[in-house]
């Protein structure tokens, strides 16, 4: 099974009001495995951004001018996504917002939801956590996922968190790694981009062995305690510093 875990920015909150999208980002899952496959491209939306917007995400007007219109990427996005299942957190905000850019293109595509399945992670996790915070920020806290680079929300890396969040509420494997089978990276419209999320290594525990002092002081220890109770204790056998 396919699936697409899909994040958008966009340039205020509705799309009726004639908001944009100025970044999407995904990352591919075959059989609930990160692929390493990603899609993330930044959009032009051809308005300003509102303030509000950029406080949230951080993608200013002038960052966006010299990146494509939704009509030159949207052919390439809809090649990543079809036939997959798309997972997203508040899908009808982001479906909302897709189906209305191919809607502004007037040139008669199908809706997002009649060429892919839709899951809404936000449905799932107030279902499975009721009268609880749900969003993803919470949804990090609750399941122990690292959000410590998410100062300010961004399509792909935000895509990337959920895709670790999603594996875990439903049960799963959560290693993300963008590197493709042949050791390349898809970045901005399937190209080479700098956008990475580094997963941090699992830290190793560290083991402090006992040296031979502390272990002779040990067992006179023992031997004293033995000694007062009679030679009745049972002991372990004797520490070690071998492996």
């Amino acid at each position: 099974m396919r699936q697409i875990v899909l994040d958008t920015e966009t340039t205020g909150l509705d799309p009726n009001q004639g908001h944009r999208i100025i970044e999407i980002g995904c990352v591919e899952l075959v059989d609930r495995k990160l692929t390493g496959r990603h899609y993330h491209q930044y959009i032009n939306p051809d308005r300003e951004v509102e303030a509000g917007a950029i406080e949230v995400h951080g993608i200013t007007n002038d960052m966006l001018k010299d990146k494509p219109l939704f009509a030159q990427i949207a052919d390439d996005f809809l090649d990543f996504i079809r036939g997959a299942e798309l997972v997203i957190h508040n899908a009808p905000f982001d479906v909302g917002f897709l189906d209305a850019e191919f809607k502004f293109l007037a040139r008669n595509d199908p809706k997002i939801s009649e060429i892919c399945g839709v899951v809404d992670t936000l449905v799932m996790a107030r279902q499975k956590h009721p009268g609880q915070r749900n969003s993803l920020d919470a949804l990090c806290t609750r399941y122990y996922v690292d959000n410590s680079q998410r100062d300010l929300h961004g399509a792909l890396l935000d895509a990337e968190i959920l895709a670790d969040v999603y594996l875990l509420m439903t049960g799963g494997q959560t290693a993300l790694s963008l590197a493709s089978d042949d050791g390349s990276q898809q970045g901005e419209g399937g190209t080479s981009g700098e956008h990475r999320r580094l997963v941090n290594a699992q830290r190793r525990l560290r083991v402090i062995v006992a040296n031979s002092d502390e272990l002779s002081l040990h067992q006179k220890q023992l031997a004293e305690i033995d000694k007062s109770s009679g030679g009745n204790c049972v002991w372990q056998r004797p520490l070690s510093t071998e492996n």
